[in-house]
């Protein structure tokens, strides 16, 4: 098991190196601008533990917070950016680690074991699990101390087994293929919810013609592109009432509604609340929270002072 930090404001590339070996690498980002490049192929287990951790690859990008989690495939390019005050962990490598891994500890019962790109919640046993991690890695310790970690991700990663099965394929590995070209437009439409998306690109993506998109979307997650497009645009909203101080009619537009009508209707179906009553309560939620943190914050600006803070985790 490989350990890297990376400062505050620094930057970290994983050449070619990283991908022929068959270890795992914990990274752990603290501060404000810590950057993680990969120049080859890898996959990765990404978990912000406090702050907000941008993602971008292959021309799409994502932005995860403290509770979220994101699984990501094979691929190089992929950079990591800490945003704000921030404190994340990633856990990565290549096809050779990650299937001798699986098959090594974990017994996955698959011809090609494999995680499964998605987003998951990251709850605080997940994120004490990540900590452990990086603990157990800048000691020096071997790769079957992510047993822990990965033994949640996989439970959660159980639920998308029904997923594939609904897929169209006459064989399992047929079925996952397919699952997989379709869980790639979905992670974008999560990711890019807020743009103007129509199923003529979404099924150039999974290499389907537009109706046998959505026929085999549908199949897979039970619901339309477009019911999950909507979906993904009210959570945004969601996220942006918590945290932008933009009007509610400019957080409708730049979540991707072109009415705020439609966007008030839809938001007090979805989550049962007005979108300026979930901001009166958040606003309330947030000043006792910086009330109970005064006098409580830190500054990680040194490997070293990250290092002094995992003995001492603090989540948000």
């Amino acid at each position: 098991m490989l350990f890297q930090a990376i400062d505050d404001g620094a930057t970290f590339t994983l050449d070619q190196r990283a991908g022929e070996t068959d270890q795992l690498l914990v990274a752990l980002g603290g501060g404000r601008g810590c950057v993680l490049r990969t120049e080859v192929p890898l996959a990765g287990i990404w978990i912000p533990l406090r702050g907000r951790l941008h993602l971008s690859a292959g021309g799409s990008e994502a932005q995860l917070s403290a509770g979220e989690m994101r699984v990501s495939e094979c691929e190089a390019g992929v950079q990591a950016v800490g945003r704000g005050n921030a404190l994340w962990m990633a856990l990565l490598g290549g096809r050779q680690a990650w299937q001798g891994m699986l098959r090594e500890y974990v017994d996955m019962p698959s011809p090609e074991p494999w995680l499964l790109p998605t987003n998951h919640i990251a709850d605080r046993a997940l994120r004490r699990r990540a900590i452990a991690l990086a603990r157990a890695a800048a000691c020096g310790a071997t790769r079957a101390s992510a047993i822990p970690l990965l033994e949640i991700v996989l439970t959660m990663q159980a639920e998308l087994g029904a997923a594939i099965e609904r897929c169209p394929g006459r064989t399992y590995a047929h079925r996952r293929q397919v699952f997989l070209r379709l869980q790639r437009v979905r992670n974008y439409l999560a990711a890019n919810c807020h743009l103007d998306l129509d199923n003529e690109a979404l099924a150039r993506m999974a290499s389907y013609s537009p109706w046998h998109f959505i026929r085999a979307f549908r199949a897979a997650y039970e619901e339309t592109p477009h019911a999950y497009l909507v979906d993904q645009r009210l959570l945004r909203a969601r996220r942006l009432l918590h945290a932008s101080p933009l009007a509610i009619s400019e957080i409708a537009t730049a979540s991707g509604f072109e009415s705020r009508c439609a966007f008030s209707r839809l938001f007090r179906e979805r989550f049962g609340i007005t979108a300026q009553a979930l901001r009166q309560t958040s606003a309330e939620a947030s000043r006792m929270r910086e009330s109970r943190a005064h006098g409580h914050r830190a500054i990680f600006a040194t490997p070293a002072t990250i290092q002094r803070q995992l003995r001492q985790p603090q989540f948000s």
